[in-house]
């Protein structure tokens, strides 16, 4: 038996979704375990895309069982728009191979609408929220005032907790926000109407997971986001409101660090990042616009364009640290072939000193200047390669590069899309 549990090493966007995809085929779990419909995983398969932003992605496998973990929370209209789409294109949603986890906490309306009001009220300081009402559920969860996947099937404690939410996240939408204030019986309705669409599917799912590992079931763990979003190591405050490290499965799962068995860390043969925040290997020239062009770069979640640069090692080699990656997938290596020389981020240069790592100070952060080594390009299509001595020798190199940097070694090259486009060089579940 092998457990693997899947992480982004960038801000996100890696191409995660593609990945998980894959591995779920050998896998009899996906889990789900932290972060909301803030996420959205773009697979395509057989030229179909599907974009999953609460559902695990191997739920596109008939046999798979998939489940979201405590960790998570859940905007159940959200949740139930997407098993209605997926059904719709004729894939089985039903409650024994789909769990949702009771101790769950539930995105409210209210959280969404402080969300919103709240980035409007920064105006030009806003933190490049997608307004999904994200942070406000982790904030009311750390708070002790959130509600749970298990209230939905107790209407008289879902009553209470609602209306005395209501009072204060009205309070500061009036009276500090300057927006409008909610009324309590359409939210109590709605979710007591979906909290009966949701019932089959309810379940303890550390102890599911628990089975399963006594089984000797193979589990595949799935995050969101990426490690440099992450709450506590990544680019604070722009970063999101939960922690997409691998060690977050322990919590947002219910299992202990035994059950991680394979850490593999996605990364983009590029970084992007969306929205705000600091981003040193930025650019804003030719290149980048190839690469935003040509890569595709625009938000699964939210449509906004991905801002685009060079792959940074000294983000990478923070990942390493903080994840303990046993191994790296590299995706969309396809988008770099074409350019004629690529650069690759190996330190900075800050205030007359070397660093490899990133400063926690955004101030000095932005200090920073990238210090590059540049390696030869290629032009040929990579992507129906199979094996990596057909890529070129150029594309190899840089693989090789990457490996020689970071210490860590490669299990998975995406070459292109599609599943079929990828380069596996070892297996992960044995």
């Amino acid at each position: 038996m092998s457990n693997v549990v899947i992480v982004g090493t960038q801000w996100g966007d890696e191409g995660k979704g593609k990945i998980v995809d894959l591995l779920a085929a050998r896998a009899d779990l996906v889990v789900r375990f932290q972060g909301g419909n803030n996420a959205g995983h773009t697979l395509v398969v057989a030229g179909k895309k599907t974009i999953c932003h609460l559902m695990p992605s191997g739920i596109l496998h008939e046999d798979k069982k998939c489940m979201i973990g405590n960790g998570v929370v859940v905007d159940p209209e959200v949740l139930l728009e997407e098993i209605s789409i997926l059904e719709g294109e004729g894939i089985r949603i039903t409650p024994d191979r789909f769990y949702l986890s009771e101790k769950a906490h539930l995105i409210m309306p209210y959280h969404k609408a402080v969300d919103i009001a709240r980035e409007k009220a920064k105006g030009k300081d806003k933190i490049g929220t997608t307004g999904r009402g994200i942070g406000p559920c982790y904030e009311d969860k750390s708070g002790r005032r959130g509600i749970r996947v298990l209230d939905l099937l107790d209407a008289k404690a879902l009553e209470m907790k609602i209306r005395e939410n209501l009072e204060e996240k009205n309070f500061l939408l009036t009276r500090f926000l300057n927006a409008e204030g909610l009324e309590f019986q359409p939210i109590f309705d709605s979710y007591m109407d979906m909290a009966e669409r949701l019932r089959p599917y309810i379940s303890d799912v550390s102890m599911e997971v628990d089975l399963a590992t006594e089984k000797g079931e193979k589990i595949l763990f799935e995050g969101a986001q990426g490690t440099h979003l992450d709450i506590d190591h990544g680019t604070y405050p722009f970063v999101t409101s939960s922690n997409p490290l691998a060690g977050s499965v322990c919590t947002g799962v219910g299992v202990g660090p035994d059950k991680l068995h394979h850490i593999l860390g996605i990364v983009k043969a590029y970084t992007t990042r969306v929205g705000a925040g600091p981003f040193p290997t930025e650019l804003t020239d030719e290149t980048g616009e190839y690469l935003q062009q040509k890569g595709a770069e625009f938000g699964a979640t939210t449509g906004r364009k991905r801002r685009c640069g060079w792959l940074d090692l000294v983000m990478m080699s923070d990942s390493i640290r903080y994840n303990g990656l046993t191994s790296l997938s590299i995706t969309k290596l396809d988008v770099l072939s074409g350019l004629d020389m690529i650069k690759v981020c190996v330190a900075y240069q800050c205030d007359g000193e070397r660093l490899n790592y990133m400063p926690a100070s955004l101030e000095r952060l932005a200090r920073c200047v990238p210090v590059y080594e540049e390696l030869p390009g290629w032009k040929e299509d990579i992507s129906g390669a199979d094996d990596l001595n057909k890529l070129p020798g150029p594309a190899r190199d840089y693989l090789e590069f990457i490996e020689e940097e970071t210490g860590v070694p490669m299990s998975i090259v995406s070459v292109g899309p599609k599943r079929e486009e990828t380069i596996e060089i070892m297996e992960l579940f044995r």
